[in-house]
């Protein structure tokens, strides 16, 4: 029975030394990917159960371990450090490596060009006029104005992100991005004025998403752990009261938090009444 296939033959082999470890023997194919598959079929709901496991998070030491185990971890189907760039397209879309990229260079313009002919591109709109410039709605989720802020934002996004455009597909990546980052846009530009820019509130937005849709729809392989739902509140508390400098962009947290929990409530909601 054909399990599923991997781009990356470690992945592939790091899955299948796991399984091996918990009893479950399973084969890999080598065809145009790296096809699993399993000869016993009665074990594939145990199968099925460790591969959403090992999808959310296929770094986790536990692999590592069971590579090692097996002999495979010293040999090219380990985990070499060159292969950090492989296992981080692995993870992540187009979208989610073109956002990052897009990010990167904005924030390398704003150091070496100056933040003025940048922001005047990128930043909110500040009047009527600039209001027809569509992109304004949008592009401020480029703009990063510290080091700590851009590694944050970019972090969460490959993992998170990246994780709902490979589950999920690019359109519903691309749908939650857009939104958050137009209405928490909004909001912030209401309290704070349009001098802002980050990609807070859609990180907060696949917060929220992904951690509401996995407790309703597990079966959707889209997850974050309580503990780090509870870390990225106790995040927003700690900006809220300045402890890094300078208040964060609050409005924005908050309403891509909320803007998150709504799309995945909405999604869960039809996911069950199609199984009904």
């Amino acid at each position: 029975m054909r399990v599923t296939e991997f781009t990356n033959p470690r992945m592939a082999y790091a899955f299948v030394d796991y399984m091996a470890t918990q009893g479950i023997t399973l084969h890999i194919e080598q065809q145009e990917n790296y096809v699993v598959l399993l000869k016993d079929e009665q074990k594939i709901d145990d199968v099925q159960a460790a591969l959403q496991q090992f999808i959310r998070d296929p770094s986790h030491p536990r692999y590592l371990a069971a590579s090692w185990q097996s002999g495979r971890a010293g040999t090219r189907l380990g985990y070499p450090k060159a292969e950090i760039w492989r296992n981080i397209k692995d993870r992540a879309g187009p979208l989610t490596l073109s956002v990052m990229a897009i990010v990167v260079v904005t924030y390398l313009l704003l150091m070496f060009v100056g933040q003025q002919p940048i922001f005047y591109w990128l930043s909110w709109p500040a009047n009527s006029q600039q209001g027809f410039e569509i992109w304004r709605w949008v592009s401020h989720i480029f703009l990063h104005f510290s080091l700590l802020q851009i590694v944050f934002n970019l972090m969460w996004w490959w993992y998170l992100g990246g994780a709902i455009e490979k589950r999920l597909g690019s359109g519903k990546l691309f749908v939650i991005t857009v939104i958050s980052a137009l209405l928490s846009g909004w909001m912030q530009a209401k309290f704070s004025g349009i001098w802002f820019g980050g990609l807070s509130g859609v990180v907060y937005a696949l917060m929220g998403y992904s951690w509401l849709r996995g407790e309703r729809d597990p079966e959707s392989g889209i997850y974050l752990e309580r503990g780090l739902i509870v870390f990225a509140l106790l995040w927003l508390v700690v900006g809220y009261y300045g402890v890094f400098g300078n208040p964060m962009s609050n409005m924005a947290y908050i309403v891509g938090l909320v803007i998150g929990l709504v799309m995945a409530f909405v999604d869960s909601q039809n996911q069950l009444k199609r199984h009904k």
